[in-house]
């Protein structure tokens, strides 16, 4: 048995992680900034960090926000990570995050770095966009009687499950470096995505291409945020969709 901590454990991704790390028989210990009794605020970092690394073994680094402060909060973590002696430390990060130059994106990369710096072991694996994100944002923009998507933006949405299953398996191995990317089954363009939403939540609206302007869509429009060559997800969008909304 291994005592791993999941750091976002309560979060989308986390909590898939730490259900098959604990299945598995692993002691697991959720740090997130509310759940007891690991309560952390990694930008703040302090001794209730270092104690909940305390005899760790493996970390899994999930927690993320776009509110800014990821680099602070990887810092503090990679910091008590060493004074604990944690031999691996496992990050998931995003395909195209060094193509992309969205600021989190270029976040996301800057974390890869610390991490590749910090001497400890490391595992660091980029996927593309879960599922859920996508009819996150599909439901946002599905509020306006036309649905407008960026022209021309392929996407290549991933199953969380399924990275779950990848990142508890890494995590449960020895350091590997970078590893090979993870993509979702099919490379779809953002217009045919959101008409299968549409269909799925019984929605009726318009959906149309918008041209968009600047680097960040001109490199999305390029395939920045693809992986073909690692399509190695299963699970399709319609068949998550039908998970989800039935039918």
């Amino acid at each position: 048995m291994t005592t791993i901590l999941v750091t976002g454990g309560t979060g989308t991704l986390g909590r898939c992680v730490t259900q098959r790390l604990r299945a598995d028989g692993h002691d697991v210990r959720v740090l997130s900034r509310h759940a007891q009794p690991y309560a952390v605020d990694l930008r703040v970092g302090g001794d209730k960090l270092d104690a909940a690394l305390a005899g760790v073994e493996t970390v899994v680094h999930c927690a993320s926000t776009q509110r800014g402060g990821d680099e602070k909060a990887a810092g503090h973590l990679v910091a008590a990570a060493r004074r604990a002696g944690v031999g691996h430390l496992v990050y998931i990060s995003i395909v195209g995050t060094d193509r992309v130059p969205l600021g989190y994106y270029r976040t996301k990369l800057a974390v890869e770095r610390q991490i590749e710096a910090s001497g400890l072991g490391w595992t660091i694996l980029r996927t593309t966009q879960f599922h859920d994100l996508l009819v996150s944002v599909l439901s946002g923009l599905a509020k306006a009687p036309v649905l407008l998507v960026p022209a021309g933006v392929p996407d290549q949405p991933v199953e969380v499950g399924e990275v779950a299953d990848r990142l508890a398996a890494l995590a449960l191995s020895g350091p590997a470096g970078r590893v090979a990317d993870m993509g979702g089954p099919e490379v779809r363009s953002l217009d045919s995505l959101a008409r299968s939403y549409l269909r799925a939540t019984g929605r009726r609206r318009a959906v149309a291409q918008v041209p968009l302007f600047g680097g960040t869509y001109r490199a999305a429009r390029a395939g920045g945020l693809l992986t073909p060559e690692q399509a190695v997800g299963k699970t399709t969008f319609e068949e998550y969709l039908g998970r989800r909304f039935g039918g």
